[in-house]
């Protein structure tokens, strides 16, 4: 089984109180809740009001997330850009809320590729350091998560949200991503950072064919001996495909999740929980069938 621990406190004053076990070797649901004006899904915008944010995440809780994503920077393409105060504005309310209501019931995931939040964020109840960049966009965000031993999210990208568009020309696809995110993770285990959870980056430095490519390769990430995130949730992939809008893609994102189950992925990151929770059910239930015959 693979496991990552979490800690549900940490002051970097004080000892850390409490661990949590998550066990990966079953998939898992990560809801997003992004405290953004511009986020391309209008579904996933929240204002830091209290009782608004409790709602929801009870919501995602019983609808069966196990992890919550708290974004404060919005990483589609062409976004605009946020100062570091104002992301650690956004997000570190919102988190002290969570982790005061919530913090036994669910793992706090901090989405930034900025260390000064991260290390924040962490400091008021962030569990998880989910960084869309892969260290790229910040020189001391494998030191920070070293020092914070949580688990960290290495996603594969390139550039920064303005310029990843022009930045999706690879000689082998699939090879290029493990190859780049496999030198990352040799650079974290360097630091003694115990839990890395990869993910392939769907929609950052990649085009819709290319995404589709990469989705058709995924069990060639079980090379990595990782846990693999899987985030295609409501993306320009799936609606520019089918032409239609985010607002329509949950039924092309659960099509697209159960592929991703298939192939290996052990965490869905989305929008919609209990969508993805009802998709794992049933994967676990052909699974199930299979070991009968």
């Amino acid at each position: 089984m693979t496991f990552i621990s979490i800690n549900h406190k940490h002051d970097p004053n004080e000892p850390v109180i409490g661990q949590k076990l998550i066990d990966l070797s079953k998939p898992s649901v990560m809801g997003i809740l992004n405290i953004t004006p511009d986020s391309f899904f209008s579904g996933s915008r929240f204002t830091p009001n209290s009782n608004q944010i409790i709602y929801q995440v009870s919501k995602m809780i019983n609808d069966g997330a196990t992890f919550i994503d708290i974004g404060g920077y919005s990483t589609r393409p062409d976004a605009d850009d946020v100062s570091v105060s104002k992301e650690i504005d956004r997000v570190t309310p919102v988190i002290e809320v969570i982790a005061q209501n919530f913090g036994d019931k669910v793992a706090i995931s901090i989405d930034t590729f900025r260390s000064k939040v991260a290390r924040e964020a962490v400091n008021v109840g962030a569990t998880i350091i989910n960084d869309i960049a892969g260290g790229n966009l910040d020189e001391e965000m494998f030191q920070t998560v070293a020092e914070l031993q949580v688990p960290y999210i290495l996603m594969h990208s390139r550039g920064n949200p303005q310029t990843m568009n022009k930045l999706n020309d690879y000689q082998n696809l699939t090879l290029d991503v493990i190859t780049e995110l496999q030198e990352k993770v040799a650079k974290l285990r360097a630091l003694a950072v115990k839990d890395i959870i990869i993910d392939p980056g769907f929609g950052f430095a990649k085009n819709a064919k290319q995404g589709f490519e990469m989705m058709r390769n995924l069990e060639a990430f079980k090379v990595m001996d990782l846990p693999l995130l899987v985030g295609v949730s409501r993306k320009s992939m799936i609606w520019r495909t089918l032409n239609i809008t985010a607002d329509e893609a949950l039924n092309g994102t659960t099509v697209l999740n159960m592929y991703a189950l298939m192939q290996g992925a052990k965490i869905l990151r989305v929008h919609d929980v209990k969508e993805a929770s009802q998709t794992i059910r049933l994967f676990e239930e052909l699974g199930k069938v299979r070991m009968m015959y």
